[in-house]
Parts: C-alpha cells; structure tokens; sequence
C-alpha cells in the first residue's frame, strides 16, 4: 500500500494529524512490520493505531507525538496477541520495493529476510524490546516508557532475546555482538 494522500487535509482542523501520518507513515509501517513480521498485518496495524489516536490527537502535544503514536502501536499489537485468531500469511517477507542494485543489495535483502524470521520466534514483549531499543535505536528508558515497564524489565528482556537471537540457527553465519565470548 502507497502511503496515504492527505494533501486535502493540509489546511483543516486535522492538519497536524495529516502532517504527521504523512511523514511518518513509512517508518511506522517498518516498525509495525518487525512487531508483526508480515507485511499486510503491519498495514492493518498501523491504520487501527492511528484509528485509536486520531479522536485524542488535539490533546497530544507535538514534541510527544512520535511517543504516543509508537506506544499505541506497541499496545495495539499487545492486544492483538490476545484475541483468538485465524492467521493468515499472505507472503513469507516484506516485498522490495526499492530498485535493485547489484552492489550488494539481494545479499542484504536475504540478510533482512533472516532477521525478521528470526524476530518471528521471540515472544512478543521481546520482539518489541529488541525492535524498540536496536532497531528504532531508542535508549532503555525510553523503551520503558513506550511498554511501560522498568528499566530492568527491559535490559532482561532485551538480554534474553539477544541470547535467543545469537543461538538461532538462522543466524548461525552472521557476527552478533556477545557471539564468540563478546561480553556484550
């Protein structure tokens, strides 16, 4: 799905909601991608969060925007996980979209594809760790902020899925820190 038009919007009272959804469509669809591991899922579930926050969005102050959006999102999928569902899997990755290059650009897909398969089998409060904290690169407080959890929940947390992550088959040929006696 192409990112939304919401020019129209740009001068009426929900101006600052199509601003934002406009700029940061794309990243929130990446993330709700690493969360989900499917790419329709992660459409769906960026749309029902923005549906859930649209209708507070005047209470939201902008420099806490991209804050509130990415817990909505973390507790939208949450909640996913605890209605009964039929799964439903579409395509086994996320289609590129990007043009091909022959610089490297399939080996690097192929290694993205391994990853995200190997995100799949973490459980779902780990998977939001390790996407939260190594991939949108937020510090351990902020993702204790975003799950609201302590601190220490989430340096466990991000622990054990790092320990999972370098003992996973899939990943047996890629360096991860901590592999190899690497304290990390």
């Amino acid at each position: 799905m192409r990112q939304p038009d919401l020019s129209a919007a740009d001068d009426g009272p929900d101006a600052d909601f199509s601003r934002f959804v406009g700029a940061r469509w794309r990243a929130l669809t990446h993330t709700a991608y690493l969360l989900t591991g499917d790419f329709h899922e992660a459409e769906d579930l960026v749309q029902a969060t923005l549906a859930k926050v649209y209708p507070h969005w005047r209470r939201v102050r902008t420099e806490t925007a991209e804050h509130y959006v990415r817990r909505a999102l973390v507790n939208t999928n949450r909640s996913r996980h605890r209605r009964r569902r039929v799964v439903q899997l579409l395509l086994p990755s996320l289609p590129d979209t990007s043009a091909v290059d022959n610089g490297g650009g399939a080996q690097q897909g192929a290694e993205r594809d391994v990853l995200i398969r190997a995100l799949s089998e973490l459980p779902e409060r780990q998977r939001a760790v390790v996407v939260l904290r190594y991939w949108e690169d937020l510090s351990a407080e902020e993702v204790a902020a975003t799950l609201r959890c302590s601190v220490g929940t989430v340096k466990s947390q991000a622990s054990r899925a790092l320990a999972k992550l370098r003992h996973s088959p899939d990943l047996a040929h890629y360096p991860l820190a901590g592999r190899n006696g690497d304290p990390r």
